[in-house]
């Protein structure tokens, strides 16, 4: 569909590792030709990211360019994909709408969701057993997609697909909790203000929602740390709406759970592509992002430390 996003000119990709005791950060690849998007991070020491509407894999430990994996079956991809738990079959979104299966060595691709009468499917999580995925669903035929996007879960056969969130919204970003007991993702639905995202979650079964943060800058994309006990997340400058490219973002930490008392790890220039997907080490110790500066613009990123306002 010709959907894929692409470099501006002067503008370089930078995927990068940041060391969250330490804040120590390096770049495991850049390109002036690609834009990379959304870091997975593998058992084998391995990142799967998107780029050019494939997916590509390429090692942690830098100096080698990132390669395709060769699918089949699939239609271009967007940047929503995530590892199943045993770190060898990867869950992908199509931008025909639908979530696709497939190796992470690559090969053929099975279809997972059945039907896009309900909406289209952008995956976020897969439940810890493997079995579940949660996805956001948004209506592309409508006026304004966005505003009604929810949350649903769908079985990995493509049987059970119900719907998590109920009114208000938009949701986006559903992503399971290490113990499969919570469902974290950003939402609208605590403010009265177009585009004011907060963070939130809610058990897989609908019930007992409760929001996170609240301030007033626009956050995404909870991360969920492998323990459970620490989160990264995406966070943008008061006013901004939905989740875009290109402005001056933090990606900010959270320790046990203290949601409101997170501080700053990363600044940089980024958004849409940075942390769509988790991309947490499989240990917990360094996190994968994306940043897209460009010549003679300020914002290559830097680690910080400070509370939250």
């Amino acid at each position: 569909m010709g959907w894929a996003r692409a470099l501006a000119p002067g503008q370089e990709c930078r995927i990068r590792i940041v060391e969250i005791e330490t804040g120590a950060i390096r770049t495991v690849w850049s390109s002036a030709d690609v834009l990379f998007e959304a870091p997975n991070w593998t058992r084998e020491d391995e990142l799967i990211v998107n780029g050019d509407g494939k997916l590509w894999r390429l090692p942690v430990a830098g100096g080698v360019a990132p390669a395709v994996i060769a699918l089949g079956g699939v239609p271009e991809l967007n940047n929503d994909h995530v590892l199943a738990p045993d770190h060898r079959t990867v869950f992908l979104s199509g931008n025909d709408g639908h979530l696709y299966e497939a190796s992470v060595g690559g090969g053929a691709a099975r279809r997972v969701t059945r039907s896009i009468d309900d909406g289209w499917h952008f995956l976020h999580g897969v439940s810890p057993d493997g079995d579940t995925l949660a996805y956001v669903s948004l209506d592309p035929f409508g006026t304004d997609a966005w505003t009604g996007a929810h949350v649903r879960t769908v079985c990995i056969d493509g049987s059970d697909d119900r719907r998590v969130t109920a009114g208000g919204g938009p949701d986006d970003g559903p992503e399971f909790s290490p113990d499969g007991a919570w469902l974290y993702f950003n939402t609208e639905r605590f403010s009265a203000t177009p585009g004011h995202a907060q963070l939130a979650r809610i058990r897989p079964d609908g019930s007992l929602l409760e929001q996170l943060t609240f301030d007033e800058r626009v956050n995404w994309f909870p991360h969920i740390a492998p323990s459970g006990r620490d989160a990264v997340y995406l966070s943008y400058p008061q006013g901004v709406e939905g989740h875009p490219a290109d402005l001056e973002v933090e990606l900010r930490l959270v320790r046990d759970g203290r949601w409101q008392e997170s501080t700053v790890l990363v600044e940089l220039c980024g958004g849409q592509g940075t942390i769509n997907v988790n991309s947490w080490s499989p240990d917990g110790s360094q996190l994968a992002f994306v940043e897209y500066p460009r010549r003679g613009v300020t914002g290559n990123s830097a680690a910080r430390q400070e509370p939250s306002a």
